[in-house]
This record gives structure tokens, C-alpha cells and sequence, in this order.
């Protein structure tokens, strides 16, 4: 399907984009990456992969951009977002939800006026109501949980906007994936801005001892590796049907503290942990039902946590500084969007 395709990779710069470029390009794709960060980030990030790419620098919160990199397209892939630790969701809600709005409406928007043959919407684990193990049909159940609900509405409004273009006008092209918690290569590693993983393993390799963890550990995440993720989408995008959410996670559950320690194991040996009982904890439990993606697509094959960690340091240790913290966190944002305005 994606050889000789035009694809555009709307966020490809990220955690998941950067794989999504990486193994379309090796499946023939003529592709297309849009991004809020420069020119330089992104080729350092995509390496010799973007010699084949065009990249198109730009704020997809205008609609007129939106039409712009939509224009010609076969397929588009929306990885769009903008990411932050614990409590973000609250003391910055305004700046994560307008603009998830605005983008994710004129992706879905513009590509529909341009005859995208498909897209692929990604949702968020964040926009299940609480529950031991979140099963696709259950996301209307109720409010999605309180520590990341506007971006959780964001997202299952984006979701209902692609279920009414298919009913009003029979554009059938939306494939949906809601991804556990992702982590892995071209991640934030701000230790004041990023999310679990990728904060432990920087503050494990700068040897802070003991290496402080919020909350008392006992939190249950579902941890999937990005190229796992990335794979899958594409995936999803050729084989599943359209306007049926997947989830795409690791199907068990780890504790905070068991991550903790798979942390310490495989970065500093050695360092001790200590669980900051008056830090946020987020939600006690998130853990995704995998069971309609094996069902259909045959869904499995996936890295081990220990593995992933190990080769998202080997990726720290081959990186520079300022690759690691060119991330889509909302303070980049806020500074791309500016130096974008500015030229």
C-alpha cells in the first residue's frame, strides 16, 4: 500500500514520528513531514532518512497550513501533540487543549476536503474514564480522569469528528489508535518537563542518589516501546477498519516502583530510590485491553520493557544535549510557535 505513496507525517519529528518516517521510507513511501520544530532538529533527528523527505515547517493551528501539507496527499498521519509531566494537564490546560483542538480539527478538516484516501487518528489513553482495564467500547462510560481531561475531551472529540465525516459523507479514510504510555528515542529528557521514563533514566545517568520518585510507587502504567507503536500504526492504517479505535499498549501492567527499579538496573546500578509521598501520583491505574488489535491485525511481537529502556539509553548516550530536549513539550511549543511567527 505505501509504496510510491505520498504520506504525510503531521508531527514527525517525535517519540512516534521519527519511526513512522524511518520505516515508511523503507517501505517506498514519498514522504512528508510537517513540524513546529526547525529544520535542523528534525534532520538531526531523522538522520540520512531525510535526504528522501520534505519537511515543512509550520503551525498546523491555522487551517490554511493544514490545507497546505494536506494538498496532494494519499495518506496522512496525525502525531501531532504536545506533552508534559504530571499535573501539566491542570496548571496548563488551556495552553494543551486550544491548540489540540485546532490542529487535530484541521488535519481532519483540510484532509478530507483534499481526498485523503486515509488518516490516521491517534487518540490517548488519557480519555478513558477510570478503570482497571480500559476496553475500546468503554470510553463513553464517563468523564475522562481528572488529571488529563481536557486533552482526553480534545481527543474523543476528535475521534467524533471523524465518525461524522464518515456519516455525513461517507469518507470512510479515519483509522484510530489510543496509545498506552509511550516512551522511547527523540522523547523529551528535561528532567522538569518530562514524563516518567524518560525523567528516571535522566536523573538515574546524572547519578542522583537517591533517585527521587514521585508519588508511593504503587501507580500501574501500561509502558509500550515507540517503534513498537510506530510499527503498528502503520499497520492500522493499511489493515484495520475505519472509525475503530485500537488500543495499542503492552497489554500487563507495571508499577511505578518496579519501573523504577527496571530503571535503575539497566542505567546506574546502585542508586537507591526514594518515593516522594507529597509529589502528584497520577492515576492509580492505566492499563489498556489489547485483546481487538490481536484479534485482528494478529498484534504481538513486542519489545520487553528492560530492552526498550536499553535502547533508548543507547540512543541518550549517541545524542546531543540539545537533541534530547528538542521535544514537543508545551515550552517548546510555546518557543517554536514564536520563532515561527518571527520569520
Amino acid at each position: 500500500m505505501y509504496n510510491g505513496a505520498r504520506v504525510l507525517v503531521a508531527g514527525g519529528s517525535g517519540v512516534i514520528g521519527v519511526p513512522v518516517v524511518r520505516e515508511l521510507i523503507s517501505l517506498g513511501a514519498d514522504v512528508t513531514v510537517a513540524s513546529l520544530q526547525p529544520e535542523s532538529s528534525v534532520r538531526a533527528n531523522l538522520g540520512a532518512s531525510l535526504d528522501s523527505v520534505r519537511f515543512v515547517r509550520t503551525d498546523l493551528t491555522f487551517p490554511d497550513a493544514a490545507d497546505l501539507v494536506t494538498k496532494g496527499q494519499d495518506y496522512v498521519f496525525n502525531l501531532v501533540g504536545i506533552k508534559g509531566s504530571v499535573g501539566v494537564g491542570t496548571s496548563r490546560a488551556a495552553s494543551l487543549l486550544v491548540p489540540t483542538i485546532r490542529f487535530q480539527t484541521n488535519l481532519l478538516d483540510s484532509a478530507f476536503r483534499a481526498g485523503v484516501k486515509r488518516f490516521l487518528f491517534t487518540g490517548s489513553v488519557c480519555a478513558y474514564p477510570q478503570a482497571n482495564l480500559h476496553e475500546e467500547d468503554n470510553m463513553w462510560n464517563g468523564m475522562p480522569v481528572q488529571n488529563d481531561r481536557f486533552v482526553g475531551l480534545a481527543k474523543r472529540l476528535g475521534e467524533a469528528l471523524a465518525e461524522a465525516y464518515e456519516l455525513e459523507h461517507g469518507w470512510d479514510a479515519v483509522r484510530i489508535v489510543r496509545p498506552a504510555n509511550v516512551y522511547g528515542p527523540f522523547d523529551d529528557f528535561n528532567p522538569l518537563t518530562a514524563q516518567v521514563i524518560p525523567s528516571l533514566i535522566s536523573k538515574a545517568l546524572h547519578g542522583a542518589s537517591p533517585l527521587k520518585v514521585w508519588g508511593d510507587g504503587r501507580g500501574v502504567r501500561d509502558f509500550v516501546f515507540s517503534q513498537d507503536v510506530a510499527h503498528w500504526m502503520i499497520r492500522v492504517l493499511q489493515d484495520a477498519p475505519s472509525n475503530t479505535p485500537l488500543n495499542v499498549g503492552s497489554g500487563r501492567g507495571t508499577t511505578i516502583r518496579d519501573l523504577a527499579e527496571t530503571v535503575v538496573r539497566v542505567v546506574n546500578p546502585g542508586l537507591k530510590l526514594e518515593f516522594d509521598l507529597a509529589a502528584p501520583s497520577g492515576d492509580p491505574i492505566r492499563l489498556l485491553s489489547i485483546e481487538r488489535i490481536t484479534h485482528l491485525l494478529g498484534y504481538g511481537n513486542l519489545t520487553t520493557l528492560e530492552d526498550g529502556i536499553a535502547k533508548t539509553l543507547q540512543w541518550y548516550h549517541q545524542t546531543s544535549e540539545i537533541q534530547r530536549h528538542a521535544s514537543n513539550s508545551y515550552e517548546n511549543v510555546e518557543k517554536y510557535t514564536k520563532e515561527l511567527q518571527g520569520q
